[in-house]
């Protein structure tokens, strides 16, 4: 039954979505022409905010780059490409294949999202190694995962407003994420999310006429050349006990500052501990290098598009055209309702600004004091915009570029299985919101 619903969805993006870049440049037209028309802001002040935005995210964009190369080359060691190779045999059919890539992506989101993108994208490179499966929704519910993160360990919302001195905090206080994301509404959300995705992906495979498969060939990973040794510097780049020494240092502060000094997983975290067990397991430089330079031509799409992005939340933002989204849907709420509408518009805005911390500080201001208006319940209304910003994700092509790098796929390839995981997950949380 899904796989009738999503062959046409399917073929409709592959036919009309346009690569990632142009959709970004369309975006940026669109949003200065509609902030320029419908905000009071000037035309020329909405080019200027769109220009000085354009840097922003340089730092958030180094992160996303370096979480998707030190993950290639995590996965490009030996030792961890015998472990997912082995797990990958265990899906030794279609279905199998897409309920445990589904399953182990969304487990690794709930962790933490940058872990979530790059581990379910490797290991469904390692299942297709293996198994005839449709590679495009292979990928697609690798990608599928992430739409649980703004609910699980590393969200940012509920870690913000659980945080003392966040920008709200004299009017809303702090609120624990045993309010959040410990509450039994938000737990049922992800059970239900745990069991209806990879049903959801299951379900929508192609028939094997229409399925299209990748040669496994394409896969496999490049061995390292053997060097012989013709100048001093080369016993440096070869050395086994270089290599491995920085990296257990790496690794040995890691041990800290998990185990002492209390840390948690956070995105420069994960970015640490992906680069050190990637030192460590190659063992050479020579061989960590080798490893780079496979892994950056896959970064392109980021450094590109990331600034053009930034852009776009800039003059979300300083024109105003974020809030009077938000205020809109408010508008029409009442206290039962308003987490309902707090979700769709968090996931309209998400498709403007896709960045769960600058999303809250553009729709806080307005939905907490509505909720505090109108007697709703505020942690409630919360995580509203958390799910909402993690719902349109799945067709947000700012986030699926680390995946789509890393298998080696196009947009359009995926965004129509994506489409209906939408609808179905869009149905799904905001009836669990609005009345769980």
């Amino acid at each position: 039954m899904l796989n009738k619903i999503a062959t046409p969805f399917t073929k409709l993006v592959e036919r009309y979505l346009p690569d990632p870049f142009i959709f970004v440049i369309l975006l940026s037209v669109i949003t200065l022409v509609i902030a320029s028309v419908f905000t009071p802001t000037t035309g020329i002040e909405v080019l200027q905010a769109w220009g000085d935005g354009f840097w922003n995210l340089l730092s958030f964009a180094m992160q996303m780059l370096l979480v998707l190369i030190t993950g290639y080359m995590l996965a490009s060691t030996p030792p961890i490409s015998k472990l997912l190779e082995k797990l990958a045999t265990f899906a030794n059919t279609a279905p199998k294949a897409i309920i445990l890539v589904t399953l182990i992506s969304l487990l690794a989101s709930w962790l933490n999202w940058g872990f979530g993108l790059v581990i379910g994208a490797l290991f469904a490179k390692a299942i297709a190694k293996h198994t005839r499966v449709d590679y495009r929704l292979l990928v697609a519910s690798a990608y599928s995962g992430f739409v649980v993160w703004h609910g699980g360990l590393a969200g940012s919302i509920p870690l913000t407003i659980a945080t003392e001195g966040h920008f709200l905090q004299s009017s809303m206080g702090i609120i624990s994420t045993e309010q959040t994301l410990f509450a039994g509404f938000n737990i049922a959300i992800l059970v239900g999310l745990f069991i209806i995705m990879p049903l959801v992906n299951r379900y929508m495979l192609p028939s094997a006429e229409e399925s299209v498969y990748i040669d496994p060939a394409l896969l496999k990973s490049t061995s390292p050349a053997i060097i012989n040794i013709t100048r001093p510097a080369q016993h440096l780049e070869q050395s086994k006990l270089l290599g491995i020494t920085i990296g257990l240092l790496g690794l040995i502060y890691l041990g800290y500052y998990f185990l002492v000094a209390g840390g948690g997983l956070n995105l420069n975290s994960v970015i640490a501990l992906f680069l050190f067990l990637a030192i460590t397991l190659h063992q050479t430089p020579h061989n960590l290098l080798n490893s780079l330079q496979q892994a950056i031509p896959s970064g392109a799409g980021i450094v590109i598009q990331f600034p053009f992005y930034a852009g776009i939340m800039a003059v979300m933002v300083d024109s105003g055209l974020a809030q009077q989204i938000s205020s809109g849907f408010i508008a029409i709420a009442d206290a039962d309702s308003l987490p309902f509408f707090s979700f769709i518009s968090a996931g309209l805005v998400n498709m403007f600004v896709p960045s769960g911390g600058g999303q809250w500080a553009v729709q806080a201001p307005i939905v907490i004091p509505a909720a505090q208006a109108l007697g709703a319940d505020i942690s409630r209304v919360a995580m509203a915009v958390a799910w909402g910003d993690a719902w349109t994700n799945l067709i947000q092509p700012f986030w699926a570029l680390p995946v789509l790098a890393i298998a080696g796929l196009k947009a359009k390839d995926i965004m129509g299985f994506c489409v209906v995981q939408l609808f179905v997950t869009g149905v799904f949380i905001s009836l669990m919101l609005s009345f769980y």
